[in-house]
């Protein structure tokens, strides 16, 4: 069998574990992206995120630009806030250090459980962060205000953390410093969004090996409600300019064999990432769209804008699924209660009877 035949046969069959796993249901999350802070303390030779203190107005987004945002996604009828930034940028700079210590917060988390508390209790919406490297004590924090959480495993291999590496500079991406935080959310029973990024240069085995790690966690605490196949788009100003991207056959490859690897668990591919290939990946065993805003960009890849809802909604149709929107919890893990007292008042109110988005 040639590589094409071996390729459409892989599709073939990750397609029919799809289908028969999660029916004719592509689901996506209607939110509102926060920049909380662009510092960091990892500088990955991929990033374009990522700024020095001199080149930002603020180290931290104040309180008032961040519920300016949430407004207006409440407004435009989001219930997902998606807070990304930086990783402990106070170990890195004095300047995220005193805005902190000024604003009355020891840490940047500390900040960040504020703004969830208040995204919950003064706007009816469900926080979703991606805080980077955290202690079991961090997480513990966070769950409270948060429907879920998530970190990208990207590819776990001390090889890339090497110097000349895309992360030898980065002390967040070491491979047990990751894992950690993904056992903590199993402990915790935080429904958890992890994920791989392909073609920063690792190999295939590499990403087979992230890929059984990121299954061995979910088979002991059955936490990870979501696995996202990212593809490296490179861009220019940062170090990897020149790297090649990863081509649609490789991305469609790698999405059926998570497929296939992670049966039960839904597989997220970004569709502004993917424009050309996302229904093909949908044919792949992908059955997720992600996090959509009709409000903010995507400020992790701004050259690349959502598509419109009706534009999804076309795109999954076409062949032959539909579309349904959810919250940043997923539906299993709202009916099995998987969430902080906190939050039941707003997910019973964001929820319809299966636990995706009402109305």
């Amino acid at each position: 069998m040639n590589l094409g035949g071996e390729l459409l046969d892989l599709m073939r069959r990750a397609n029919e574990v799809a289908r028969k796993r999660f029916g004719s249901v592509v689901s996506y999350s209607k939110n509102v992206f926060v920049p909380l802070t662009r510092l960091c303390r990892n500088r990955c030779r991929y990033c374009t995120f990522r700024r020095e203190p001199d080149e930002v107005d603020s180290p931290y987004l104040p309180p008032e630009e961040v519920f300016k945002i949430v407004e207006a996604g409440r407004r435009a009828g989001c219930k997902e806030v998606l807070f990304t930034f930086g990783e402990r940028p106070e170990e890195r700079y004095d300047e995220a250090l005193e805005w902190l210590e000024e604003h009355g917060y020891s840490s940047t988390i500390e900040y960040l459980v504020d703004l969830c508390r208040r995204c919950v209790e003064e706007y009816g919406m469900l926080p979703h962060s991606n805080p980077g490297v955290v202690t079991k004590s961090e997480m513990r924090k966070l769950r409270r205000w948060n429907a879920s959480l998530g970190l990208m495993m990207e590819i776990l291999s001390d090889r890339l953390c090497e110097e000349g590496g895309p992360h030898e500079h980065s002390p967040g991406k070491r491979p047990e410093e990751r894992l950690k935080v993904l056992k903590y959310a199993g402990q915790l029973k935080v429904p958890f969004t992890t994920g791989i990024l392909i073609g920063i240069g690792e190999t295939w085995r590499e990403r087979v090996e992230t890929l059984e790690k990121i299954r061995e966690l979910h088979e002991r605490y059955g936490h990870v409600q979501e696995v996202i196949v990212q593809n490296f788009r490179a861009k220019p100003g940062i170090p990897m300019e020149d790297h090649p991207e990863p081509t649609p056959a490789d991305l469609l490859r790698t999405v059926a064999k998570a497929r296939l690897m992670l049966p039960d668990v839904p597989i997220q591919v970004p569709p502004n990432l993917n424009r050309e290939t996302g229904q093909l990946a949908l044919l792949a065993g992908a059955n997720d769209w992600g996090g959509v805003s009709p409000v903010t960009k995507d400020y992790v890849n701004p050259e690349a804008p959502w598509p419109e809802i009706e534009e999804l909604k076309r795109l999954t149709e076409e062949v032959g699924l539909r579309l349904r929107e959810r919250l940043p919890i997923y539906p299993e893990y709202v009916r099995r209660g998987w969430y902080h007292a906190n939050l039941a008042d707003v997910i019973e109110e964001l929820a319809d009877e299966e636990g995706f988005a009402a109305g």
